[in-house]
């Protein structure tokens, strides 16, 4: 291939490009205020105590470009269109963060919040595994655009999931459908050792799981513990329902009047077995000690009037509201998601044992984060504007030792790198191609699904965990290199994005620019200009062909896979 050479020269100085110095200026002044946000005033001076607690000096501000492109990918899902990067960076405004942070979780913007934060919350209540016939992902997914698009408090949120009834699948023809059942669904085998375990680490941030068959060796976890949890799902049972006239198969979650394993619904006992073979009893009992009737009837009233029964799993909604770890718990995984660590590893083993980074900072949030009504939108305001994430990536002198990567505890005094979510490179491939823009709905999802299948298999677990680096594989490589995506990305058919920038009026460097602020929201360095004007040069004055090579060298490189 003609230039082959200075393509991979090129990929190379791109790749090498992760933390540049870019084109626009540091961000104003008001990157060291607080946007008149007490919430965001308070974290600035948390973290700052950190800071000089450690004697740290944190790295300068990030540029507009890095901090615009950083926003978009973790509030939407995607990296800013060309045209929102330059509107944005075109702004003098010293408010000009906090008003595209209101734009961002307002209505314009509303389909693609909702569709991002449906992909984030969907692996982390039902995981990516797509071959589950106890699970509905349409169903799942439904239920929670619904949800991220009404912005519904947290702790609604969390009840409805924890205890939904109903039907998982919307399939046309079902009745009762609620897909807020997935999350349940799949996890009511073996009594519900799954919901348990994942009702306590998502919305608790205790991981009771480990004390499932013993007391847990490093902290106050007790193996009753687990099962007195247990015992608030006994009543709950996954129940499969197919329409033969139809031919749909579906999952309904139903309550029902639980005997208890020694036949008394008065008193319904389950029982679990010691390390030693003796067997203990255990009632439904919160992990504060909290207790609640042990009768296993639902609700219901006597001929004399008296009432009776309980809803085990209303009951246990209730206690995780008013626990102060449910707030904790959202705090953490959503600070995490935004600074690339929270304050515990992991997020979600909260615990005497697990100390956080920032005790008052988590503790401070936390409280502020209910006395805001649980309201999600409001929390990642407060984060998003506040200084730890307007940081730039780059290490400096002062920080150099702030490394969580080597088992350090976040200071928070530079905005670390990671690699972006499956999810956002589909999406940030489409839109710095200008491509399919028709993304809303059930049938787009699927589309991605197709895509995330290959992507899924280069880059997950067995567990449908995120990876976290590009270790550069072969299958990695060939996927992102070959792939039916990038080349449809890449492609110079007639209308396409490479097509419209090479007719564009502009010189060939202002074509070049024009590449590199869709994919990395930055104009080139002089190194890779020069990379460009020399492939220019090999490809004799062919424009479009040479536009193609380094689009393909830009899509391919480390920077485009990077928060940064």
């Amino acid at each position: 291939m003609v230039g082959s050479v200075t393509i991979r020269r090129l990929a190379r100085v791109a790749a090498a490009a992760v933390v540049v110095v870019a084109w626009a200026a540091p961000g104003s002044a008001a990157d060291d205020e607080n946007f008149g946000i007490p919430q965001v005033r308070f974290i600035n001076e948390q973290v700052a105590a950190g800071w000089a607690d450690a004697g740290l000096e944190p790295s300068p501000a990030a540029t507009d470009g890095e901090w615009c492109r950083r926003v978009h990918l973790d509030v939407i899902g995607r990296i800013p269109t060309s045209e929102e990067l330059r509107v944005f960076l075109a702004d003098s405004s010293p408010t000009k963060k906090a008003e595209l942070v209101g734009r961002l979780l307002g209505d314009d913007y509303v389909d693609e919040y909702a569709r991002s934060w449906t992909d984030i919350w969907t692996t982390v209540l039902i995981g990516r595994d797509v071959e589950n016939d106890l699970v509905s992902r349409p169903g799942m997914r439904q239920w929670l655009r619904r949800a991220f698009s009404k912005n519904i408090p947290y702790d609604r949120f969390m009840e409805e999931l924890v205890t939904a009834t109903g039907v998982n699948t919307n399939k046309e023809g079902v009745e009762n459908f609620n897909g807020a059942t997935n999350f349940l669904t799949g996890k009511m085998e073996e009594g519900g050792v799954q919901a348990t375990a994942k009702t306590a680490q998502i919305f608790l941030g205790v991981q009771v799981q480990c004390t499932q068959c013993h007391n847990h060796p490093f902290n106050k976890g007790k193996q009753n513990q687990f099962w007195e949890m247990n015992a608030f799902f006994r009543q709950a049972r996954a129940l499969r329902r197919f329409e033969q006239t139809m031919d749909v198969q579906a999952i309904e979650l139903v309550d029902e009047d639980f005997a208890g394993e020694g036949g008394d619904p008065q008193a319904a006992e389950i029982y679990y077995e010691l390390r030693n073979g003796l067997k203990k009893v255990a009632y439904p009992v919160f992990i504060d000690g909290t207790e609640i009737s042990q009768s296993g009837y639902l609700p219901g009233v006597m001929d004399d009037g008296e009432k009776y029964g309980a809803n085990r799993r209303r009951e246990l909604a209730q206690l995780i509201k008013a626990s102060p770890l449910m707030p904790k718990a959202i705090v953490n995984r959503i600070w995490s998601h935004f600074l690339g660590y929270g304050f515990t590893k992991p997020v979600d083993d909260l615990g005497e044992h697990n100390p956080p980074s920032h005790p008052e900072l988590l503790d401070g949030l936390a409280a502020r984060f209910r006395e805001q009504s649980f309201d999600l939108k409001e929390l990642i305001r407060w984060i998003v504007l506040s200084k730890p994430y307007s940081l730039s990536s780059r290490v400096a002198k002062g920080n150099a030792k702030d490394d969580p990567s080597l088992g350090e505890k976040p200071k928070f005094s530079r905005f670390y790198l990671r690699q972006i979510r499956a999810e956002e490179l589909y999406e940030s491939l489409l839109t710095a191609t200008e491509a399919d823009q028709s993304r809303a709905g059930e049938a787009a999802a699927k589309k991605k699904d197709e895509w995330m299948k290959q992507f899924i298999i280069a880059f997950g677990t067995d567990e449908g965990d995120d990876a976290t680096t590009f270790n550069g594989s072969i299958t990695q490589v060939l996927m992102m290199f070959n792939g039916d995506l990038v080349k449809v990305a890449t492609s110079s058919g007639k209308g396409g994005f490479l097509d419209r920038v090479a007719a564009g009026g502009e010189k060939n460097a202002g074509k070049i620019d024009a590449l590199y602020l869709a994919a990395l929201s930055r104009k080139p360095s002089a190194k890779e200009v020069a990379a460009a004007n020399k492939l220019m040069q090999d490809r004799k004055g062919d424009a479009v062909a040479a536009l193609q090579d380094v689009w393909w060298a830009i899509l391919n490189s480390n920077e485009f896979i990077i928060n940064h």
